[in-house]
């Protein structure tokens, strides 16, 4: 693909919380429009970390970022690609801050500069789409664990991002909830990458599949999801397909 289709390209990323040991050690990757990516890794390997150095909430100590062609430094750079690139936190509470759902959806498009009538509207939209219509006054830290999932799904979907990055959206869910933002984000034609540890969730959803550890993204073993069924008699199963 052409450069005018990368959309994020990291080089040689290094960085490290404490000065010592590199959570992201000369990292590279890339997304280009159309990509749904999949990653996989053990907890603690950085996957979160790179989600958030990619949307400049934490700053590599090396290498270099790109989003949507243009190198990317300053608060003032991330601020104009995070208009463009979705975000969910691995903890919606972490997402979530207004006193109602709402006011919560409603926030990114008024940061965009649409008027408090345009904002509500594409709230209201917005939670309409993902089966939440009736929502919107209700008080959002008295929401479930499903819930809270959901409307930090619509408050990123209604700031209508080119781009999604997801870090464990199905962690904690109820196989109903799981099932029903699986179906939300298959429908999704947007470019994204999703961190998981439901293998299952990331067949449905993406086309690659790569692995993280000792710091950086392995892309050499790709594993490519494809349509199976299984039965198991315990369940639902954490499996692996390699092409």
């Amino acid at each position: 693909m052409g450069s005018n289709n990368l959309i994020i390209h990291l080089k040689d990323i290094s960085f490290s919380y404490s000065g010592d040991r590199l959570v992201l050690d000369h990292l590279s990757f890339q997304l280009h429009r159309g990509d749904r990516i999949g990653l996989v890794g053990p907890n603690g390997c950085g996957k979160t970390t790179f989600l958030h150095v990619i949307m400049g909430l934490m700053r590599p100590s090396a290498g270099s970022i790109e989003l949507f062609g243009k190198g990317v430094r300053e608060e003032k750079d991330f601020r104009e690609a995070r208009k463009r690139i979705g975000l969910l936190f691995q903890d919606p509470d972490d997402q979530l801050f207004s006193p109602t759902v709402l006011e919560d959806v409603a926030f990114g498009p008024l940061n965009l500069g649409k008027s408090p009538v345009e904002a509500r509207d594409i709230a209201l939209q917005t939670l309409a789409r993902l089966g939440l219509s009736g929502f919107e006054n209700r008080i959002t830290y008295k929401l479930s664990g499903g819930e809270k999932r959901l409307v930090s799904l619509a408050t990123v979907l209604a700031m209508n991002p080119e781009a999604l990055l997801l870090d464990e959206p199905t962690n904690g869910l109820d196989e109903e909830t799981e099932l029903k933002i699986t179906h939300i984000l298959k429908g999704l034609e947007l470019s994204c990458v999703f961190i998981s540890h439901n293998l299952d969730f990331l067949f449905e959803t993406t086309d690659r599949i790569y692995a993280m550890g000792n710091g950086k993204i392995t892309v050499d073993e790709v594993l490519v999801p494809h349509t199976h069924v299984h039965a198991h008699r315990s369940g639902r199963l954490p499996h692996v397909h390699k092409s």
